[in-house]
């Protein structure tokens, strides 16, 4: 209700399409075949409203555009992102860099447990073991393999490279692993030689500037100056363009959405691309996706793209893992209560 970049007449439409989305089942597949864009102009939401409200939470968190997107996918993550209760809208961010929360705490507790972690490795192959388990074949650096024997399996790679790995009969349909298509991720990154972002980060409307963070302390530059990146979700007209093509680009964007950045200079300007970065939420997707089970006894899968309910954000990746790690201990005949909280 209190929104600024919205007309009083447009927020009355918002609400009114807010309470359409709050009534929708998120169980009903039909949801899934329907885009997003074209139910929330069934419901009174004009191009402007569309693009300063629902994509600017929708492309950050599906990676698509409302038009690309599936109705029940969209509903999903507004439903839980910002009409369960009050405070579903609140934005938290991580003051330290992802590396140490998703991978170095990670690490200490898989150390601790005894578990052997293998860094640039890769899975080559996954094969039937004679009488029963599994041998998966590693490439564990240049020139060098080994073979591991499990009876347990979590295959939790993208889908492309799960589809090369997958045993025969695994999967009833193993091709519609290769229908789920991919988005990209854009990242721009910019060093200054003074502060011009004030706020941890900022969202921009009416600019190919999405959200820009505040990059400086994680990063864990010194010497002066800021660290802003600019993370640009659903850009496939962008994803392979030059550096040089971007730098003209976005260099007057941020100096026309962060005043401060008129007079500093650019210490430093590169870019991160993730081609693939998520699966493509387009409608029709949830009956591709599979759940944690195979048809194969003790192989299971894991990854943001399989049947979570979620798109593809970290909160489905974890709870893709959590779904499959329950499988696999009540496979095994161990407990499998985590204790871990999950929202709805």
């Amino acid at each position: 209700a209190r929104y600024p970049h919205l007309s009083l007449r447009e927020r009355a439409s918002v609400g009114r399409a807010a309470l359409a989305l709050r009534g929708l089942d998120l169980d009903d597949p039909a949801l899934d075949r329907e885009d997003f864009g074209s139910w929330l102009s069934s419901r009174g939401q004009s191009a402007r409203t569309i693009e300063a409200l629902w994509d600017l939470v929708g492309v950050a968190t599906l990676n698509a555009t409302a038009g690309d997107a599936s109705l029940g996918l969209a509903a999903k993550v507004f439903k839980t992102g910002l009409l369960s209760e009050p405070g579903a809208a609140d934005i938290g961010w991580a003051n330290a860099p992802l590396g140490d929360l998703h991978d170095g705490r990670a690490r200490t507790a898989l150390d601790a447990a005894g578990v052997r972690t293998v860094l640039r490795g890769r899975a080559a192959a996954i094969s039937r073991a004679e009488g029963g388990g599994w041998l998966v074949d590693v490439e564990t650096g240049p020139g060098r393999r080994e073979q591991l024997a499990a009876d347990t399996v979590v295959l939790a790679v993208p889908q492309r490279e799960t589809h090369a790995l997958l045993p025969d009969g695994a999967l009833a349909d193993p091709e519609k692993l290769l229908r789920i298509g991919t988005a990209p991720i854009l990242n721009v990154h910019v060093i200054y030689d003074r502060q011009v972002l004030e706020q941890p980060f900022l969202a921009a409307l009416g600019s190919p500037v999405q959200w820009v963070f505040d990059r400086t302390k994680s990063s864990g530059l010194s010497g002066g100056g800021q660290y802003v990146a600019v993370s640009q979700s659903a850009v496939q007209d962008e994803i392979d363009l030059p550096v040089a093509e971007l730098r003209d680009r976005y260099l007057p964007e941020l100096r026309r959405v962060l005043p401060a950045a008129k007079g500093a200079e650019v210490r430093d300007f590169f870019v991160t691309r993730e081609r693939t970065a998520t699966f493509a939420p387009t409608p029709g997707v949830a009956a591709l996706r599979p759940g944690p089970r195979t048809d194969a006894p003790g192989l299971f899968l894991a990854g943001a793209w399989t049947a979570t309910g979620w798109p593809a954000t970290m909160e489905s990746a974890v709870r893709s893992g959590l779904h499959a790690s329950r499988e696999a201990l009540s496979a095994l005949g161990l407990p499998f209560d985590n204790g871990v909280l999950e929202s709805a």
